[in-house]
């Protein structure tokens, strides 16, 4: 083996844990792509010889390079305050066992709540916040790339971490529950029963539904059950339409139409009832969904 081929070696050694870092800053999975892939052309320019934590520096090389996409991103205005926007789903067959790089992604319960949240952070704090607190990048390293002091970057940390806590749902534990409260929803909203509907809904549960650039005049946020409600009957047609999925670890619905995947609904459930309900509807990045992977239309 030679030394390209070890280095190439190593580097898919720590794959899973650079995209999952990625995919945490960005809520992107093609650009959690992009950015791990910047990070092998920067390896493969620097070469190996003389690193010591190969792992820790790969973790700094792609923090830097999300870091950059993200203030890309608001210097264009793209900026989650400026409209809804919900992060890429990780979406799986219902009984999918999950191979070690989705498990990798999904590790420390990433849901789509916590997701839409971090969304709201700044650039910097988002990656104090991601870096130190879920992997655990000591502040003296994350300092440099945010240009302040380790004690300004950990209070950046501090910051992120209150709104995190303050704004993200726990959601209940056992997923035959929530299975039973998606069904509900689905049944509900497949008869047109707003009432029940309502029932399964919390008083400020909040709906979320990106429909990407193509539909940018449907791209909507509304609070509140029987707003909801409302706003959910209008998709009483993907619910006719809809397979259970797993979406972020979590029971959630891929709605198929005309041989392909129209919308992704993940939800979050807490105590049994919809507190979060985050809809992705953008053709683009549903693209890739292969919707023969989710079996054919429950009876």
């Amino acid at each position: 083996m030679d030394d390209e081929e070890f280095l190439a070696e190593r580097f898919e050694d720590n794959r899973a844990h650079l995209r999952a870092v990625a995919y945490r800053m960005l809520g992107s999975l093609t650009e959690a792509d992009d950015a791990v892939q910047e990070a092998w052309l920067r390896l493969n320019r620097a070469r190996a010889d003389g690193i010591e934590n190969l792992g820790g520096w790969l973790t700094t090389v792609v923090g830097r390079v999300c870091l950059d996409m993200l203030r890309s991103r608001t210097s264009r205005g793209e900026s989650p305050l400026d409209d809804v926007r919900v992060p890429d789903p990780v979406v799986s067959p219902p009984d999918a066992a999950g191979d070690p790089e989705q498990a990798a992604l999904l590790a420390d319960s990433v849901g789509l709540a916590l997701l839409v949240v971090l969304e709201t952070l700044s650039p910097a704090e988002r990656l104090a916040f991601v870096l130190h607190d879920m992997f655990a990048v000591p502040f003296e390293d994350i300092a440099p790339m945010v240009g302040r002091t380790p004690t300004a970057t950990r209070q950046l940390a501090s910051r992120a971490r209150r709104r995190v806590q303050g704004a993200t749902p726990v959601p209940d534990a056992d997923l035959g529950r929530q299975r039973q409260v998606v069904r509900a929803f689905l049944a509900a909203s497949h008869a047109g029963d707003f009432e029940a509907l309502v029932a399964v809904l919390h008083p400020d549960v909040v709906l979320r539904a990106d429909t990407g650039a193509a539909f940018p005049g449907a791209t909507r946020e509304v609070r509140g059950a029987r707003t909801v409600a409302s706003q959910a009957l209008t998709f009483r047609h993907a619910a006719l339409q809809a397979r259970p999925a797993l979406v972020n670890g979590a029971p959630g619905v891929v709605a198929v139409a005309e041989g392909r995947v129209v919308s992704v609904l993940g939800f979050t459930i807490v105590d049994g009832l919809v507190v979060e309900l985050d809809i992705l509807a953008d053709p683009e990045r549903l693209a890739g969904l292969d919707p023969a992977a989710f079996g054919e239309q429950p009876e």
